[in-house]
């Protein structure tokens, strides 16, 4: 399924014209930024709507954002290249699903098993020094690594049921380049689409399923609804996205713009924290659409352990992906050695 450049314009003059937030009769000294988020509009209700919709309220007429949401500008794949060049102020995204060109790109979105809860991600960032590694690689492009946050973790809603590795075989999945990197091993076939093709794509067999979020998306986005199957074994414990901006539109707001910006971006991780992770366990006691499935684990441990070695293969790339691997087992070891409830068995 492919997207033409005619349905794309169409698609995208529609969406540019519902997308941006109401804002007040602006002065003419307003400041006012585009920004696009990866997410479609049933989710970034959720992950972005409102942290942009308080900072819109707060700043007043000094400054305003005009939110939009996935592919309605540019494609997810060119969100960074249009950040870099000005074409928009602002990203909220994955480096890896935006086509970042740093050393730190496959380390978003879902690098299997980095992760094994959706704290482990500001504390990998804030305590660990991820942020320091992410702001020297964005700064190096000419863009802005305003903060990294959690999102939900990685689970299969498919078709058919999956109980076993066997059960993965042949399955055409829409999920992250990186993870569907990974996941070719035990014989998925990764497919790229428009994010706001999928649903059709797995109503008419185009795909087995989907490997891109929890059960809370799933429900939200409508994929609970053309899916029957939700595999309770996680590639990775939360997803990892940051906001971004183009480094010269933010060298240009006042230092209390900066900062207020920053905090509507906590506010954001702060509601995701509490809304996933609420979500993906009463959805899955409570939720009617979706039988659960698992993979003994026995048998999954045959996928943790080709992640370390997935790992090593990614660490022997460059230094700076070395580097982050080398954070990334310390971090775990210290949670293994940390015990419950930290790490369990």
């Amino acid at each position: 399924m492919t997207t033409t450049r005619r349905k794309f314009l169409t698609s995208a003059a529609m969406g540019a014209a519902a997308a941006p937030l109401a804002t007040p009769a602006l002065a003419q000294s307003t400041i006012t930024w585009r920004m696009q988020t990866y997410a479609g509009p049933a989710l970034g209700e959720h992950v972005i709507k409102p942290a942009i919709d308080m900072f819109n309220k707060i700043a007043g007429d000094r400054m305003q954002i005009e939110l939009f949401y996935a592919d309605q500008l540019v494609p997810t794949g060119e969100l960074f290249r249009a950040m870099q060049k000005g074409t928009i102020d602002a990203v909220q995204s994955d480096d890896d699903s935006m086509a970042s060109p740093t050393e730190v790109t496959v380390f978003g979105g879902y690098f299997p098993f980095a992760s094994r809860y959706s704290l482990d991600v500001p504390v990998l960032f804030n305590q660990y020094g991820l942020n320091e590694i992410w702001d020297s690689e964005y700064s190096a492009v000419g863009v802005k690594h305003i903060s990294a946050g959690a999102w939900d973790p990685c689970h299969f809603a498919t078709k058919d049921p999956i109980n076993s590795l066997e059960d993965m075989k042949g399955k055409r999945i829409f999920t992250f380049p990186t993870a569907g990197r990974f996941l070719t091993q035990f014989g998925v076939v990764p497919v790229t689409l428009p994010w706001e093709d999928i649903e059709v794509a797995v109503q008419t067999g185009e795909l087995d399923g989907i490997a891109w979020s929890g059960i809370t998306e799933d429900y939200t986005v409508g994929w609970a609804d053309v899916t029957n199957y939700f595999l309770t074994n996680n590639v990775s414990g939360a997803w990892a996205g940051s906001f971004f901006a183009n480094m010269d539109r933010w060298n240009e707001l006042p230092e209390d713009l900066q900062t207020l910006f920053k905090v509507c971006c906590d506010q954001s991780h702060y509601y995701r924290q509490w809304w996933y992770w609420g979500g993906e366990a009463r959805l899955r006691v409570h939720g009617d659409k979706m039988q659960l499935t698992t993979i003994p684990d026995e048998e999954w441990a045959q996928v943790e352990q080709a992640a370390t070695v997935f790992w090593d293969e990614i660490a022997a790339e460059s230094e700076t992906k070395a580097k982050v691997v080398e954070i990334f087992k310390q971090y775990n070891t210290d949670m293994q050695k940390a015990g419950r409830p930290y790490r369990y068995g």
